[in-house]
C-alpha cells in the first residue's frame, strides 16, 4: 500500500482532533475510492461521445465537497 501526505489548514485539524473516534485515514481512503467510481463512471460514458478534455461538471465535482455556502455560489454556474 502506498502513502501520501496532506496538508490541511491547522483549524481544521484541531476540529478533527476533537472527533478522535473517526479513522480519518479511512475516512479519506473511501472518500478517494468514491471520487474515483465516479470519475470512471464519467469516463465510461465519455467513450459513447467524441473525447472530451473535460473531465467532469461542476455539479459532480461540488457533490459531497462544497458547504452550503459553496454550493449557494455555485448554483447558477
Amino acid at each position: 500500500m502506498t502513502n501520501i501526505t496532506l496538508s490541511i489548514n491547522d483549524d481544521i485539524y484541531k476540529k478533527m482532533k476533537r472527533y478522535s473516534e473517526i479513522k480519518w485515514s479511512d475516512f479519506v481512503r473511501k472518500v478517494i475510492e468514491k471520487r474515483i467510481k465516479q470519475m470512471e463512471h464519467l469516463d465510461k460514458d465519455d467513450n459513447k461521445y467524441e473525447k472530451s478534455p473535460i473531465l467532469a461538471d461542476q455539479r459532480l465535482l461540488a457533490i459531497d465537497w462544497l458547504s452550503k455556502e459553496d454550493n449557494e455560489a455555485w448554483k447558477d454556474l
